[in-house]
């Protein structure tokens, strides 16, 4: 992490181009990636260990959002607190610290949640489903995470990063940090798996979890 000149120098930035940040999914392509880049560049230039997540309005009323995210390592929640501490008050936009969980379970359940479009790759939550390892009473799982196009991004580097990023939507930055250990990727089998449970609903197979703990 650089010195707290850092700071100003990133929401320096992001006020002088808020309006192509807003503007940014209708964009062409070559502007989308060359404004990404610097958006990650300036924030990694403050801490290389954090990341950037713009969510766009479903309404024109609603304000873009720009969430800052540690990916779950407890190294940098300092570094993210003092970064939103930090951000301007600007209009059409909300800054926030952390992924927050996802309150959205009907859209995921009807499967009306929107993509998430990180580089090459778009995913749907509610097109993902998982399988538990066997849970040995540990306070972290281990899981496989199934998806339609896994043979599609299977060399895709940034492939596990989209994924953690969507099961943080789901559970926050903390609870992905307490209770998920390893995660693996698979191909989703041509035919239907009843074993395998949605993955909108790991929040709920944890509470399950817990539950169960505490009867015994």
């Amino acid at each position: 992490m650089k010195n707290n000149t850092s700071i100003p120098l990133f929401w320096n930035w992001i006020t002088y181009n808020e309006k192509t940040l807003r503007n940014l999914q209708n964009e062409k392509p070559k502007i989308q990636k060359l404004f990404i880049y610097w958006l990650e560049k300036h924030l990694h230039y403050y801490c290389s260990g954090l990341d950037a997540l713009l969510i766009f309005p479903e309404q024109k009323k609603q304000p873009t959002q720009l969430i800052i995210s540690a990916n779950g390592n407890p190294d940098f929640f300092n570094q993210v607190n003092a970064l939103i501490t930090d951000a301007p008050t600007l209009p059409h936009w909300k800054f926030i610290a952390f992924i927050q969980p996802s309150k959205n379970f009907d859209e995921l359940e009807a499967g009306l949640d929107k993509p998430y479009v990180f580089k090459d790759i778009i995913l749907k939550t509610s097109e993902l489903k998982f399988m538990p390892f066997e849970y040995d009473n540990e306070k972290k799982i281990d899981m496989i995470v199934y998806l339609k196009d896994f043979t599609v991004h299977c060399k895709n580097k940034n492939l596990l990063q989209v994924i953690f990023i969507m099961m943080q939507d789901l559970l926050g930055e903390k609870v992905l940090y307490e209770r998920i250990n390893f995660v693996e990727l698979a191909q989703m089998p041509e035919e239907e798996d009843n074993e395998l449970i949605q993955l909108y609903e790991l929040q709920f197979y944890l509470d399950e979890i817990n539950l169960q703990k505490t009867k015994f």
